[in-house]
């Protein structure tokens, strides 16, 4: 059997042209990862910065991570009723005021508190991520607001004691 030039050259030529396709691809994916990466690490510096602004009584960490902004609901698991109180609504101010005061007897948390953060997405201007925390579990909107990663949305609910 015989094949025509015509048929070999176009068959070599796809195949070069396909491949320079795949590499492309590849090299335009590594660069997103490397971009992301340190985008990632943003976003999780700005949600430790919010959990360590609580646990360590530094309210300079919320003004540095939170958006002025800030939409904050949450649920908070009322023990005696058996029942949560839902849509308890703070404000970036009142979160700045909590954090200067929510743990200065150091009777909150401690060094041993869980602060688990779980990125789901991180993109070029919004990410989105959850945090467990000595409180209970709070879900995360960050936007990239003047090239630096800012909470701009939180809802959270405490957890049920266990019996």
């Amino acid at each position: 059997m015989k094949i025509s030039n015509h048929f070999f050259l176009t068959l070599l030529f796809s195949i070069l042209l396909f491949s320079s396709c795949i590499t492309q691809k590849k090299e335009k994916e590594i660069s997103k990862k490397e971009y992301n990466k340190e985008d990632f690490k943003a976003v999780e510096n700005a949600i430790l910065d919010y959990v360590e602004a609580l646990y360590l009584v530094d309210s300079t960490r919320i003004i540095k991570s939170v958006d002025p902004k800030l939409r904050k609901i949450g649920y908070w698991y009322n023990p005696k009723e058996k029942a949560y109180r839902d849509n308890l609504e703070m404000t970036h101010q009142q979160l700045v005021r909590l954090a200067a005061r929510w743990n200065s007897d150091y009777d909150q948390a401690d060094e041993n508190s869980p602060k688990e953060i779980e990125i789901f997405d991180v993109n070029s201007k919004t990410a989105s991520a959850k945090l467990t925390a000595v409180w209970g579990i709070d879900l995360f909107h960050l936007a990239k607001v003047d090239n630096q990663w800012k909470i701009v949305n939180v809802i959270w609910q405490s957890q049920p004691d266990e019996e």
